[in-house]
């Protein structure tokens, strides 16, 4: 998962009005290798650009305040040791309004509009304001307390209205439309093109072509919807950080030694005595994979389950409801159907049927799996004397039983090769051998917790091209999940390199233990190193066109594309060695590991479909001010005749994808669009004979250093010399044979 980072004032008005995460500005992304624009791309003499007004303007008059000068140390790194909470408003209103002069100055310029006064000039500003931003969404997301949580809660409409200002600009847009119209006439290079097509495309999507009494509404819902996502994110943070277990000592007893590790860091974490589970992912299904006791397993899945649906002050149930609604009515506003037809539009997926569809076509076989598992599950069950049917408490846990009856294979003697260490240089190999990349430890770079860990990244030339942070373990103030985030995007104009950040929430083990993490863990570590390198090899004319700024259904591909290289022999041997005595895993174990691969894929597939069903349902709602969040819950599950043992991976109340921010609110399926690329995408390693094919990483290399520069299908075809196929994803998912029958 990405967060958003603003850059630019083109990306810094969309990417604010987009409000994508819960944190004040979306945050995330981008990187490369850096190189001087084209002088195609350079201000002609003549030409009037608006020159970025922070030196002289609002943001020059703080005083001791670490944002009012520029950091020229380490790379432009944020001095994190120096910023305070208290520094955040001052220099979030100077910077805003320095930026409002840099907007005002390119849209009343008496010169008639050129790509140099105009759009080059946008991507000049704001660049205070982005910094600002990026910062505090990434201490918002990963290091919160009170003071930020009320930061957020007042900046977020800031921000918006800000958004407003610029979008809904009209001599602004009709200075940038009037370039698009005569763009055919302009002699701009290929990117500066692309430039000009995506923003006056983000711009029309802001609602530039409204009327003015519709532009005030409009930025009414913006601001509206901003304090809306930040207040469901906060809600799902507070209610599960209000919610613990407590094991007592005879449940220990049955826990594996790092559970036990874990549930007594989690303990000190919160200043509290003996062991405990949370409701961070991380915790509680290890828990709910492990423990024997089946009424523990019942209380923690139905805290997990019921996070921001329990009548409390964190309650989510009509947030959900008034984001719909203004959604909706600003969707129509722009011409669309419904909010999730104006989010598909102009993506790889096109229209919400297509992306239906191709979930519909792994539901069925997905789901027969599922029937299938189940059945084992109830079968051992009945086996043991258990006179209950299995429910969704006793999923986890007993089909790690069955998955270790059948493949003799423990997840715990299985982890004892999975060193958190040792996976993040498998990761860091793999950068190397497909891109040239090495990665080199700094540690007088200052970080926001003791935990962050920072690498100076350098191409195979010995240049610096990256500065990248590793956050992975789960604490209090930390919201759930992994993301992939920055602190400053690829800049070309410029030659700034990108400061790019991996969040993820892995059980911290106690002092000098290691931390040892499940097969899924460290996929996940793979996944966020992929969006990583997006950022990291970004290598573009313009920040507003760098990394991930792809459309949303393919910005998934590098991180899924990158997972398959953690499951190869090849990766396994090297770095999958005992935590204890340096052994490799066995290879008949790593045998074992293989083959179970795609076992559980049935659960797998309906749990995410679930939630990819009912978020497109959310949003083609025709009267969403009136629904009952739980009964249509229960309407769409079962109208696919959905298994009650497996509900949806994101329930609705905590579905922060959909609801805490708009990437990927109508998008969730865009991860399975994804595994259609990446599936498809590392066959061409498969057919070349080598994981690390040289021709096949270079073409490679074209998508993730390319950024926006080109449509993504373009991207991907450019690379695999064709349209994907779907064969290769329910092939590894092993769902082909029920397809094909």
């Amino acid at each position: 998962m990405i967060d958003r980072l603003m850059y630019g004032a083109a990306a810094a008005a969309l990417l604010l009005a987009a409000c994508e995460q819960p944190a004040t500005a979306p945050a995330p992304e981008e990187n490369g290798a850096v190189e001087s624009p084209d002088a195609a791309s350079e201000p002609a003499a003549s030409d009037a650009v608006a020159e970025p007004v922070a030196q002289g303007g609002a943001m020059a008059a703080l005083e001791g305040n670490p944002f009012a000068a520029e950091w020229t140390e380490n790379f432009g790194a944020p001095p994190l040791d120096q910023i305070r909470e208290e520094h955040f408003m001052p220099a979030f209103e100077a910077a805003m309004a320095d930026h409002a002069a840099e907007i005002d100055a390119i849209a009343t310029n008496p010169e008639a509009p050129t790509f140099e006064n105009t759009l080059l000039a946008m991507e000049l500003a704001g660049r205070d304001l982005s910094r600002i931003g990026a910062v505090f969404s990434n201490l918002a997301g990963s290091a919160s307390n009170d003071e930020l949580r009320a930061i957020q809660r007042e900046v977020s409409p800031m921000f918006a209205r800000h958004s407003a200002s610029i979008t809904l600009n009209a001599q602004l847009f009709e200075r940038i439309d009037t370039l698009y119209q005569t763009r055919a006439e302009l002699g701009l290079t290929d990117q500066q093109a692309r430039l000009l097509e995506v923003t006056h495309d983000n711009f029309v999507r802001a609602g530039a072509q409204l009327s003015e009494e519709q532009r005030e509404r409009y930025a009414e819902i913006r601001t509206e919807l901003s304090s809306l996502y930040t207040q469901f994110s906060q809600n799902e943070l507070g209610d599960r950080e209000l919610w613990t277990l407590e094991l007592p000592q005879e449940a220990l007893d049955n826990l594996p030694s790092s559970m036990v590790s874990a549930a007594r860091s989690a303990a000190r974490a919160r200043d509290m005595e003996g062991h405990i589970i949370t409701l961070d992912r991380s915790s509680v299904e290890p828990f709910l994979q492990t423990s024997p006791d089946r009424d523990l397993r019942e209380i923690a899945w139905n805290g997990f389950y019921e996070r921001g649906n329990n009548g409390n002050e964190f309650d989510n149930n009509q947030l959900i409801r008034d984001i719909l609604v203004l959604r909706r009515e600003q969707a129509q506003m722009l011409g669309f159907e419904s909010w999730a037809h104006y989010r598909t539009a102009g993506t790889m997926a096109e229209t919400p049927e297509a992306a239906t569809d191709l979930m519909e076509q792994v539901w069925w076989p997905a789901r027969q799996r599922a029937l299938e598992e189940l059945a084992d599950i109830q079968a051992m069950i009945d086996a043991e004397g258990g006179e209950y049917e299995a429910e969704g408490w006793d999923w986890r846990y007993y089909t790690e039983r069955v998955r270790a009856e059948r493949y003799d294979l423990d997840p715990a003697e299985v982890a004892q090769y999975l060193d958190l260490n040792r996976m993040i240089d498998a990761m860091f190999y793999t950068s190397e051998r497909l891109f040239g990349l090495s990665f080199h430890e700094r540690h007088d770079i200052p970080v926001y917790h003791p935990d962050v860990r920072v690498w100076e990244v350098h191409n195979a030339d010995g240049e610096t091209i990256a500065l990248f942070y590793g956050d992975y373990f789960a604490r209090p103030g930390k919201r759930s999940g992994a993301w992939m985030s920055a602190f400053r995007a690829q800049n070309g104009i410029t030659g700034e390199i990108p400061l790019i950040l991996n969040n993820c929430n892995y059980n911290k083990p106690d002092e000098g233990e290691p931390a040892l993490i499940s097969f899924i863990d460290a996929s996940t570590l793979f996944h966020e190193m992929g969006h990583g390198l997006h950022g990291i090899l970004s290598n573009t004319d313009f920040p507003s066109l760098a990394g991930t700024s792809v459309d949303r259904d393919f910005v998934e591909f590098p991180a899924q594309i990158l997972e398959h290289w953690l499951e190869q022999p090849e990766i396994l041997q090297q770095f999958a060695v005992h935590h204890e005595t340096g052994e490799p895993m066995p290879m008949e174990l790593l045998e074992r590991v293989l083959a179970a691969s795609t076992f559980n894929a049935g659960f797998e597939n309906v749990e995410f479909l679930n939630s990819g069903f009912m978020d497109m349902a959310f949003h083609l709602h025709e009267d969403p001010a009136n629904i009952d969040v739980q009964a249509f819950e229960q309407e769409i599950l079962e109208s696919r005749q959905n298994l009650r043992q497996i509900p949806m991976r994101h329930r609705s109340t905590h579905f922060l994808h959909s609801f805490s921010g708009e990437g990927y609110a109508a998008g969730y399926y865009s991860y399975l669009w994804a595994g259609v690329l990446d599936n498809d995408g590392f066959a061409a390693f498969e057919e070349a004979g080598d994981i690390f094919d040289p021709e096949t990483a270079q073409r490679l290399y074209e998508v993730f250093s390319g950024g926006n520069t080109r449509p993504a299908m373009d991207m991907y075809t450019g690379f695999r010399g064709r349209e994907p196929s779907v064969e290769p994803l329910l092939r590894n998912r092993g769902l082909l044979t029920e397809v094909e029958g």
